[in-house]
């Protein structure tokens, strides 16, 4: 499910806000991808910085999509579904 919803968030390149932990975190999604242990990961340049972060799928609640907003990507992005 997160999957999918990550997943056209790149597409539609509308920012994603959630839960990471204590924080709440503004993201625009960039990649999907699993860690060499096996964890669904998303990649992601955090709100109103040019720091590009990795999130763990099973850290993230409370998503929503933020669809009246969209972003240009600085770097390229892939849409890959492993």
């Amino acid at each position: 499910m997160k999957s999918n919803i990550f997943f056209e968030a790149m597409v539609k390149r509308h920012k994603l806000q959630f839960v990471y932990g204590f924080d709440t975190v503004t993201l625009e999604p960039y990649y999907l991808s699993t860690t060499k242990k096996g964890k669904k990961v998303i990649y992601g340049r955090v709100n109103n910085s040019n720091e590009i972060r990795m999130f763990e799928y099973e850290k993230i609640v409370n998503i929503k999509v933020l669809k009246h907003t969209k972003f240009s990507p600085i770097i390229p992005i892939y849409y890959s579904m492993n």
